[in-house]
């Protein structure tokens, strides 16, 4: 901090002092607690006040929901200065470089001359305890200060500043890189690089659908006035489903590398509810993809919904969905369907530009349909089992092959067969380094699909056998249903014409049978019919 006092000095004639107040600022803001810091810091702004030098301040944050974008640029201004004025540096290794790349730390401060002004930017850093949450955890402040001395207050705000803004956008275009970011349980984005090699060329899938998928995504990043002159955010959905294996995932990762935008993993039970939900999301950048995986296993939405219904139908009178759903989750810790769709197509939507939002599901008969209804999701794409044009594509991959006399046989089999595209990745997957390899990959292949073939064909028989059984059962099962019908109505409805039915003897003479088992009128016909015989 000494060397920063004495850089101070030629500032101003109160330099000296403003030094000393910045060290006693920067130990305030490390050392003590937030009340009392509160207090102190009154009067150190009081104290500035004083002096005959201006400060401006940049915050990472504008309002703890969306990135600064001034200060990214100006960050990347100053970490393209040379590091060796500065006493506390950060290392890291650059893009496509193994030496490593110094910058300045936090807690340090930068000293340059522009048109004869001497400018200082001093980083700083503070944390806080954030118990606002439903988790406790540490926040981290970061803010870039510009001081200079008052006479250059023109020359700072109408010059200075426009020249490293455009200085920093410079920087940040030429050393970006596409990001993945995912978000962890407090509330923020963490990301690695995403260095993801899927392109369209590789891809496999039919041509005309892949073309298709391509020309909808250059007419969104031309579309800027013209959703604009609809009154639409510049926004567009796309739903994914297939069975698993088919390159849903891989198809997000192209599509990413196609328009060149970051993609933000959203993981939906991560997040403590609907507040918390548009907070990240409108961290979220322009030019990006928003992805949520498997999203009818996300938090069950489309269960709780359809469940609310069920209940408010069985249990007329009692209570509504919304407040069912508010005794289940008394905290309101939960995302809501309701909370998702208020981002996707909200007034919370056009908070932001040129996005890709993409759902992906494995079912998508069980998704409710006022998730992905057009408007929502714009285009639904189904990523279905691997075709021939799509095989081309993977030996062409895998094997270098473009064409093969084993091509003809494969064929008719892939018109046959349902097998994945990530099934037959593998199969193609090169074993050894033989010349020979590519043809045992492809033999290998056709024994495969002849074997999915054969055990469709067994899976259908016994499927149709066990139809065939249960039809059968059911038929049975209704004759003798009938049968019994019959046999009742018989024994319990007795007739009122005589001998007619087969108890009328008895309902007439009961209790009047004899000790061998028969009546009297039995005897005294028999004793007739003799007489009658003589």
């Amino acid at each position: 901090m000494s060397r920063m006092a004495e850089m101070w000095t030629g500032v101003g004639p109160f330099g000296s002092t403003l030094a000393s107040i910045m060290f006693i600022y920067t130990v305030i803001e490390r050392y003590f607690p937030n009340r009392l810091r509160g207090y102190i810091l009154t009067y150190v702004n009081r104290i500035l006040a004083f002096t005959r030098n201006i400060q401006i301040t940049v915050h990472e944050y504008t309002g703890d929901l969306q990135r600064n974008l001034a200060y990214s640029a100006i960050e990347a201004y100053i970490s393209s200065k040379s590091p060796k004025d500065f006493k506390r540096l950060t290392a890291q290794v650059g893009r496509n470089s193994k030496k490593l790349v110094l910058t300045m730390d936090d807690n340090e401060s930068m000293t340059e001359e522009f048109r004869g002004a001497k400018l200082c930017w001093y980083a700083s850093k503070t944390i806080s305890e954030n118990k606002s949450s439903y988790y406790n955890f540490k926040e981290v402040k970061r803010a870039l200060t510009l001081v200079f001395h008052q006479r250059h207050r023109d020359l700072v705000t109408e010059v200075y500043l426009n020249h490293i803004l455009e200085k920093g956008m410079t920087i940040l275009t030429r050393n970006r890189q596409r990001k993945l970011y995912t978000n962890c349980r407090y509330g923020y984005w963490s990301h690695v690089v995403l260095d993801h090699p899927a392109t369209f060329d590789n891809i496999a899938m039919d041509p005309l659908k892949k073309k298709e998928i391509i020309d909808d995504l250059i007419a969104f990043s031309k579309g800027k006035h013209y959703y604009a002159k609809v009154g639409k955010a510049w926004k567009r959905g796309y739903l994914l489903y297939g069975p698993p294996g088919t390159g849903k995932s891989t198809m997000i990762a192209a599509m990413a590398n196609f328009m060149n935008y970051d993609i933000y993993d959203l993981e939906l039970t991560a997040v403590q509810g609907n507040s918390e939900l548009r907070k990240l999301l409108l961290e979220t950048s322009n030019k990006s993809v928003i992805v949520i995986e498997d999203i009818d296993c996300s938090l069950g939405l489309t269960r709780k919904r359809e469940t609310a219904k069920d209940v408010k139908e069985e249990e007329k009178g009692k209570k509504d969905v919304k407040d069912q759903i508010t005794e289940q989750n008394p905290d309101n810790k939960v995302v809501t369907l309701s909370g998702l769709l208020n981002f996707i197509d909200g007034l919370w939507s056009t908070c932001g530009r040129e996005r890709l939002i993409v759902f992906t599901t494995n079912y998508k008969e069980k998704l409710d349909p006022a998730l992905i209804r057009r408007g929502r999701m714009d285009k639904h794409i189904e990523l279905s089992y691997c075709c021939f044009e799509g095989f081309k594509i993977l030996a062409r991959n895998y094997l270098n092959l473009d064409s093969h006399h084993l091509f003809e046989k494969l064929c008719p089999l892939f018109n046959e067969t349902q097998i994945t595209p990530a099934d037959v990745a593998e199969i193609l997957m090169p074993k050894t380094n033989e010349e020979d390899d590519a043809e045992i990959c492809l033999e290998e292949l056709i024994q495969a699909l002849e074997k999915r073939k054969a055990d469709a064909r067994l899976k259908a028989e016994e499927d149709a056998k066990e139809k065939l059984l249960t039809k059968e059962g059911e038929v049975k099962k209704s004759e003798s249903s009938d049968s019994v019908g019959t046999n009742f109505e018989l024994v319990s409805t007795p007739s009122k014409d005589k001998g007619s039915g087969i108890l009328d003897g008895e309902a007439q003479n009961c209790g009047s049978s004899t000790k061998d088992g028969t009546n009297e009128e039995d005897k005294s016909n028999r004793s007739k019919g003799e007489g009658s015989e003589n």
